[in-house]
């Protein structure tokens, strides 16, 4: 049996640059009984500027999506990695520590990496679901099947670089600021201020000059 067979699947925290907690991590008994990773894309029906009618463009990559089942086991017939609970329930406790709880000073989920032999993924937790399917004769589970859904992320050199979030060809999403014009935005995005008319008519605005801070306003690509 090859070293890459023999490894566990972990699950280690991480920061936005992918930068990795080696003190909190969470090492599974058994592997994945299935393990799927997916990948999509948007396409958007907006308008670019320059054309009369709507034309289905690429929007954006969505985040690739991670999801796996697999068994905590509490029964003593699968041997624990050390410092791996265990109790089921301890195990989950443990397990829910490293992606479910809130980070205190970020106040949301950890980012992560999950590792398993030469497959690797970085995300953070979408869903978790618990099955109990062995108990004690007190209730306590003996043993519960697991399955796990992650959507990953990218450091923020990553987006810009997959993104190009600078170019004038993608569609963009902007929040107002106070002091936006619609003509000062339209300089920024598409180094051109004479397309405030046209992004007014994309956004049904009825007046380009009244702003307001907090809203969002579609800049289509230009073609």
């Amino acid at each position: 049996m090859s070293s890459a067979q023999k490894e566990k699947m972990t699950i280690t925290v991480c920061d936005a640059d992918k930068n990795l907690d080696s003190g909190k991590s969470f090492e599974f008994m058994l592997n994945p009984s299935e393990y799927n990773h997916s990948r999509g894309v948007d396409y958007s029906d907006n308008e670019a500027i320059g054309q009369s009618a709507a034309n289905t463009r690429f929007s954006r990559a969505k985040p690739e999506e991670l999801k796996f089942s697999t068994l905590l086991d509490g029964t003593g017939v699968v041997p624990a990695p050390e410092g791996t609970p265990k109790e089921v329930k301890d195990q989950l406790e443990a397990l829910r520590k490293i992606v479910y709880d809130y980070d205190g000073e970020k106040h949301e989920p950890n980012h992560v990496r999950v590792l398993w032999g030469s497959q690797i993924f970085y995300g953070r937790l979408d869903s978790m679901d618990v099955s109990n399917t062995l108990f004690k004769p007190s209730g306590e589970p003996l043993r519960a099947k697991l399955q796990m859904v992650f959507k990953s992320f990218l450091s923020d050199e990553e987006e810009a670089k997959k993104a190009n979030r600078s170019s004038p060809d993608l569609s963009h999403l902007v929040e107002v600021k106070a002091g936006d014009t619609l003509p000062l935005l339209c300089q920024r995005i598409y180094k051109d201020s004479s397309y405030y008319l046209e992004v007014a008519r994309v956004n049904r605005l009825t007046s380009f000059r009244d702003l307001r801070p907090g809203s969002k306003l579609h800049f289509p690509p230009l073609r």
